[in-house]
């Protein structure tokens, strides 16, 4: 197997409890709050993902936090289950209040074991706290995960937007990590094996300017976006 990749805590418990206000004060400066951008996110991969006539039934969300992305996960991407990983075990905790459990699962990464099962890997905002050289074992983890044909999406903060380097630097545990331009990401995933499909960006526009984000779609394939994704399959 490739994915052996060290899943020490990166101190996200201490934030658990209280990941809503850190978050909040740096997304404050947009005018949104993370929902606007979980849902936006899980919407436009939605989007991406008619086209080609997919319908994940199982749903990876790697580095799933308090799970805010699984409601959205199980309703827009139509997945009939979604399993969370995470490194914080106080993050999972609150996750499991508060999702279906008929319907969600979630666990420390090391209790879960890759056996080419998973639809779709949904992954967002997580690698640029990843160390450097421990990116290509994360993404083999994954790749591993995933059944063949099987889907990635992965969302990253977009270094080349100011907007999105001052809302980093507003939130204490986005400070210090080293940010993945999408040309970065996009080797990094390649070399892994996988076959990229598309990459957009999205949230050009905040809620100041809200009257042009109908405008976002045809602007999706320009570097603007406060955030991007790179949608690939495992061959």
């Amino acid at each position: 197997m490739r994915n052996s990749f060290s899943t020490d805590s990166p101190g996200f418990d201490e934030y658990a409890t209280d990941y809503d206000t850190a978050l909040h004060q740096g997304l404050s400066a947009t005018g949104e709050d993370k929902l606007y951008f979980a849902k936006g996110r899980i919407e436009w991969l939605a989007r991406c993902l008619r086209p080609l006539g997919e319908r994940p039934e199982t749903t990876m969300d790697f580095g799933c936090g308090t799970g805010s992305s699984v409601p959205y996960l199980l309703e827009l991407i139509g997945s009939h289950a979604v399993l969370g990983l995470d490194l914080s075990e106080r993050s999972l905790e609150v996750a499991r209040r508060e999702n279906d459990p008929q319907r969600s699962r979630f666990m420390q990464l090391r209790q879960y074991e890759p056996k080419g099962e998973i639809d779709l890997a949904f992954c967002n905002g997580v690698f640029h706290h990843v160390p450097v050289d421990k990116r290509p074992s994360t993404i083999a983890y994954i790749y591993d995960s995933l059944r063949t044909g099987g889907l990635f999406a992965l969302w990253e903060n977009n270094p080349w937007n100011p907007g999105t380097r001052y809302v980093m630097s507003r939130i204490p545990f986005d400070r210090d990590a080293i940010t993945l331009t999408s040309i970065e990401t996009r080797r990094l995933v390649q070399s892994a094996g996988f076959e990229i499909l598309r990459t957009d960006f999205l949230f050009i526009f905040p809620k100041a300017l809200h009257w042009f984000r109908g405008l976002e779609p045809l602007l999706a394939r320009t570097p603007l976006g406060a955030q991007y994704q790179v949608l690939c399959r495992k061959p």
